[in-house]
């Protein structure tokens, strides 16, 4: 297994690192060496860089080019959040300083601590992947730690401004809705009817927690010594205060497994499709026991997850379409969108989360 690595700075990528190290010598306590950037390869929202002094090594966030969601991109109000959640939860990492001085990198950005740990991606080569026995553990507390987050006291961490948790079920189907039709690019019917039906049937929403928003295995930092413990969570970017369940329906949004359609299977997005993991089923089970939630109305999350991914890919592809990103990764996205579209119109015809097809 392999530590995660950064590397070469992609195209339209590169940093001003004369200007980012004067700038940290300011700011920081550093040891006399020249300052090496590289970049982290994998993610598709905010970039993230290592910035290196010699044996020091930390990691900066800022938002992409071209990007206008504020509420996602928003560097600042990231910070805020690990800078509230380090002291009272361990599976952050220690933020050192934000920069709203454009001149220094020509956006906000911030630095914190570089987690060393391993991180598995849905490209990690097969031979590097846990065993059967091994998944099946490391999915049982990733389950639990997304409820030990939504179990947080935000209050204590300072954090209960960093949302609105009354009415969010409501303007988050709302709110993605309006942003998929300001990013669409192509008629996806699938997509509309997905929407057009989450729309119409909006729950009551009964609880309210911190919630990470973006709960998946790439986001997780493992130990290097064989027990794949969870040591760190990273991209807190969309976390707020809202309904726990819309954060499960999003993890679950993202859990491609076995048993699902070829078509949603190459996409290889997630580690969750290897022998041994939970199912989504079996997941949600799991999460229900640990936190005495209802999952009656399960299914409706998992369309939202969907949905929701597929809106967050269209807003991606939309930034290529319109040249803000030369990013080659990005060129195909659009059959990405039309493959959750389908999925989430098949889970509302037959009421259910797995067995699909």
């Amino acid at each position: 297994m392999e530590l995660d690595q950064a590397g070469q700075i992609r195209s339209g990528q590169a940093l001003d690192v004369s200007s980012l190290e004067n700038y940290l010598r300011s700011e920081m306590d550093l040891p006399e060496v020249s300052l090496e950037v590289l970049q982290f390869p994998s993610g598709y929202s905010n970039l993230t860089y290592l910035i290196r002094f010699g044996k020091q090594e930390f990691v900066l966030r800022r938002p992409p080019h071209g990007a206008k969601i504020k509420s996602g991109h928003d560097m600042g109000r990231e910070f805020q959040i690990l800078s509230g959640l380090y002291p009272i939860y361990p599976k952050v990492p220690k933020p050192y300083l934000f920069c709203d001085d454009t001149s220094v990198i020509d956006a906000p950005f911030y630095v914190m601590e570089r987690m060393q740990g391993i991180i598995f991606r849905g490209h990690t080569l097969k031979e590097q992947l846990p065993t059967s026995a091994q998944m099946r553990t490391l999915s049982s507390k990733f389950v639990a730690t997304l409820a030990e987050i939504h179990a947080i006291d935000y209050r204590i961490a300072g954090l209960e401004n960093i949302g609105r948790p009354e009415g969010y079920v409501r303007r988050q189907i709302e709110g993605w809705t309006k942003r998929y039709i300001g990013a669409k690019t192509d008629d996806v019917k699938t997509l509309e009817k997905v929407y057009t039906w989450l729309n119409k049937n909006i729950p009551e929403q009964n609880q309210a927690a911190f919630i990470h928003n973006d709960f998946k295995y790439d986001n997780l930092i493992l130990s290097e010594d064989g027990k794949l413990n969870i040591k760190g969570v990273l991209d807190w970017e969309m976390s707020t205060l809202g309904d726990p369940l819309m954060d499960l329906g999003t993890t679950l949004g993202y859990w491609i497994q076995e048993s699902d359609p070829e078509f949603m299977k190459k996409k290889n997005m997630n580690i969750s499709l290897n022998k041994g993991n939970l199912t989504r089923g079996e997941l949600v089970e799991k999460y229900a026991q640990m936190t005495t939630l209802s999952i009656d109305n399960i299914t409706f999350y998992y369309v939202f997850g969907l949905f929701k991914i597929a809106v967050i890919i269209q807003q991606i592809f939309f930034r290529y379409k319109k040249g803000f990103t030369k990013d080659t990764r990005f060129k195909n996205l659009d059959e990405a969108v039309f493959i959750y579209g389908k999925m989430g119109l098949q889970a509302i015809q037959k009421n259910k989360i797995e067995n699909l097809f």
